[in-house]
């Protein structure tokens, strides 16, 4: 298993009280949301570096499609 840290938060006693009476897993459920979280902060940071490139890429060459473009002429094309 990975090294693991400990992160701490402050909520409410009421929100803390609710918690405790209920079912859930609280701390696997912040797990999964953080995880989420960088999961997405991962996909729009590798999107901002693709169009960055893109734009650069551009500027050498001449405009680019975007991939979307592409593949919708290319089923336009086959049908």
């Amino acid at each position: 298993m990975a090294e693991t840290e400990v992160i701490a938060i402050r909520i409410s006693k009421e929100l803390k009280g609710q918690l405790k009476e209920s079912d859930i897993d609280y701390a696997e459920e912040v797990r999964k949301h953080l995880q989420l979280m960088m999961n997405s902060d991962k996909i729009k940071n590798t999107m901002k570096d693709v169009n960055d490139f893109r734009r650069k890429l551009g500027k050498r060459v001449g405009i680019t499609s975007s991939s979307v473009d592409i593949i919708r002429g290319d089923r336009e094309h086959v049908h």
